[in-house]
C-alpha cells in the first residue's frame, strides 16, 4: 500500500467505505497505513457519507502512557530523563513530543528535515518545562534513556548501535522502526510495542491481527469508543491533532472500559522475567554520555 500510487490507494479506501455504508456502519476508522496515506483522512473524509477517524489522537495517549509506564519498570525519572522522539514532525509525532517533553528534562526532537526540526522546537519552546534539542541523525539516541519512534519509514531506522544500555524503546510505527536485530543482540534494552488496548467485554474481531483474545490496536479502540459513545463525526482527520483532543478521546475510552495492555516486543508478551534480565544486563553496561 506505501508504494502504489496515492490515487490508487484513495480509490480502494473509498470504494471500501462505501461497502462500509450499504452494510450499515455508522462510522469509519482508518488507521495503520490507512492513515497515513494523502492529508490523513480529509479526502476519504469528503468522499465517503458515514464519518472518519484515522485513529492517532488516542494512538498518541496510548503510545505515551507505554512509555511513562516503561519508564517505572526501569526505575527511570522521566522527570530527569532525557526523551527522545523519532519521526517528531509527524501528526503523532508531534503531539507525543508536546506531551513528553513537559514531563522530562530534556527532549530530542529526531527528524529528517531540520527546517521543520527548528520550527517544532520554537513553537515548543514556550509551553514545555525541559529542555529542546533536535537531531536529523540517529546517533543522537544514544543519549536517550526512553525513546518514542513514530515515522513513516518503509524499512527499519533504529539500529543496535543507535542505544544506550538500559534504555527503553516503544515503537508505535507500521511497518516498525526498531530492526529485529535490537530483540535479538542486545538484552540491555527494553523494546516494546505501542498502541496495543484491552477492549472491554467479549470481542471478536473475526480477523486474527496476531494479538491475544480481546486486544486491539489503539486507532481501532478509538473507532469502536466513538462508536460506544455515540460521537458520529469526523473525530481524528488531517494532520493537527491537538492535546485537548487526546485527552477528550483518552477519557470516552476509559468511561467505556478500554485501557493500556500489557507490554509486548515484537507481537510477543513481555514478562517480568525479561524485563528483570534487560535491567540486569543494562547494570552491567556502562554509563550513559552526557549531552553535548
Amino acid at each position: 500500500m506505501m508504494q502504489l500510487p496515492e490515487r490508487a490507494v484513495y480509490r480502494k479506501i473509498i470504494q471500501t467505505g462505501r461497502m462500509a455504508e450499504r452494510l450499515g456502519a455508522n462510522i469509519l476508522g482508518l488507521g495503520a497505513f490507512t492513515s497515513v496515506v494523502g492529508d490523513a483522512g480529509l479526502t476519504i473524509a469528503k468522499h465517503l457519507d458515514i464519518p472518519v477517524t484515522t485513529g492517532d489522537s488516542y494512538t498518541v495517549m496510548m503510545a505515551v502512557q507505554a512509555v511513562r509506564e516503561a519508564a517505572k519498570v526501569m526505575d527511570i525519572k522521566m522527570a530527569d530523563a532525557t526523551v527522545a522522539v523519532v519521526g517528531a514532525t509527524g501528526s503523532i509525532g508531534r503531539v507525543c513530543a508536546e506531551l513528553l517533553a513537559d514531563e522530562s528534562a530534556r527532549t530530542l526532537l529526531v527528524a529528517r528535515d531540520e527546517k521543520k526540526l527548528e520550527a517544532l522546537r520554537d513553537r515548543l519552546r514556550a509551553g514545555v518545562r525541559g529542555e529542546l534539542f533536535i537531531g536529523t541523525k540517529m546517533d543522537v539516541l544514544k543519549e536517550a534513556q526512553l525513546i518514542l519512534t513514530v515515522t513513516s519509514a518503509i524499512h527499519e531506522v533504529i539500529h543496535p548501535e543507535h542505544l544506550q544500555p538500559g534504555s527503553v524503546v516503544c515503537d508505535v510505527a507500521r511497518p516498525r522502526d526498531v530492526s529485529a536485530m535490537v530483540a535479538a543482540v542486545r538484552d540491555d534494552i527494553l523494546v516494546i510495542d505501542g498502541g496495543m488496548v484491552d477492549v472491554p467485554g467479549p470481542v471478536n474481531f473475526h480477523f486474527n491481527f496476531g494479538f491475544p483474545e480481546g486486544k486491539a490496536y489503539a486507532c481501532m479502540a478509538e473507532t469502536i469508543a466513538l462508536a460506544l459513545e455515540g460521537r458520529f463525526e469526523d473525530y481524528t482527520v488531517g494532520r493537527e491533532i491537538t492535546p485537548g483532543r487526546v485527552r477528550e478521546i483518552t477519557a470516552i475510552a476509559e468511561r467505556h472500559g478500554f485501557r493500556m495492555s500489557g507490554f509486548r516486543s515484537f507481537e510477543r508478551e513481555v514478562t517480568a522475567e525479561q524485563i528483570e534480565t534487560v535491567r540486569r544486563n543494562a547494570r552491567r553496561g556502562g554509563v550513559r554520555r552526557a549531552l553535548k
